[in-house]
């Protein structure tokens, strides 16, 4: 077998890990992607195993600190990649892979990791403040991966753009809610409930001499959570008003509004109680079989 066969197998190998992770840990976004042609898949697969990849670094340190340095790795490996030195993970060798075919900018991959990096310590430090940082927050880690797509897929369009940039903070803000349990159960200070939230329905108090948001089911946090998705839905109703003036070609690559809208609709259902159980059913609160079904009717009709 020569260089290049082996060359090739293990760019297979690595987009293949790529697919089951996002299977794995993202499944309704492994169910958008399969809408894309396949020129632009390998490369969305790549890049939210990545997201996939730093979400979770966090999660599944043993320690926090441990979970930093995974992150500040992931930093510093972007930086080799673009260096084209061969770094020997397999999400790493697919995003060099993709990197090399299609031009990814750079500042995009690594506005990402920072803005984890960031989040990584603030867990540590306290309280975000505002909706606005919970937003930026969100544009940071999903909005981008959504401008990198449609960069992998030649679409130069501003418009384009500005539609990911309100479905990406639509589906951060409300992919951040659902996780609040989760957040809660883990029993740290840190909340994604913003403190200007928190202060306006009474779920901010003084624990040991430092702010808390206490984060358990009450009509309170439901109420808090009602603000917040309020504000993911005034960018679905922004991105929706794009419709009209979207490339076609970069219909499947917002796909993503429809479980950001999914949710939504789930959150409603359940009067904005983050701990209903229903939420956690099937995909994000619906059976997969009726999920399946919205993203074939969204794709059919471009919209």
């Amino acid at each position: 077998m020569n260089g290049a066969s082996t060359s090739s197998n293990s760019i297979r190998a690595a987009l293949s890990y790529c697919v089951q992770q996002v299977r794995s840990y993202d499944y309704h976004h492994y169910l958008c992607l399969l809408h894309l042609p396949p020129a632009v898949r390998k490369a969305a697969f790549a890049l939210r195993a990545f997201n996939v990849e730093t979400s979770r670094a966090m999660d599944v340190a043993s320690d926090p600190k441990i979970g930093l340095m995974r992150l500040l790795w992931w930093q510093e490996a972007i930086d080799k990649i673009f260096s084209k030195k061969l770094i020997e993970h397999p999400i790493a060798q697919a995003l060099s892979s993709v990197i090399s075919e299609h031009k990814v900018t750079k500042s995009w991959l690594k506005r990402s990791v920072e803005a984890r990096i960031k989040d990584a310590s603030r867990e540590e430090n306290g309280i975000l403040e505002t909706i606005g940082e919970l937003e930026k927050y969100a544009e940071d880690t999903m909005s981008t991966l959504l401008y990198m797509t449609l960069q992998a897929g030649g679409i130069r369009s501003t418009v384009a753009d500005h539609a990911a940039s309100h479905i990406g903070k639509a589906s951060g803000l409300l992919l951040l809610l659902k996780s609040l349990p989760y957040h809660a159960s883990r029993g740290g200070q840190f909340s994604y409930i913003p403190k200007e939230v928190a202060v306006n329905h009474g779920l901010l108090v003084q624990q040991a001499g430092r702010s808390e948001i206490r984060v358990e089911p009450s009509q309170a946090l439901a109420d808090a959570v009602f603000e917040i998705a309020s504000v993911a839905s005034i960018h679905l109703q922004k991105a929706r008003e794009l419709t009209g003036s979207v490339p076609t070609e970069a219909f499947p690559v917002l796909l993503p509004a429809v479980p950001a809208q999914v949710l939504l609709d789930s959150l409603q259902r359940s009067q904005f109680d983050v701990f209903d159980p229903r939420l956690a059913r099937g995909v994000l609160g619906i059976s997969p079989l009726w999920f399946q079904m919205k993203l074939k009717w969204h794709a059919w009709r471009k919209y």
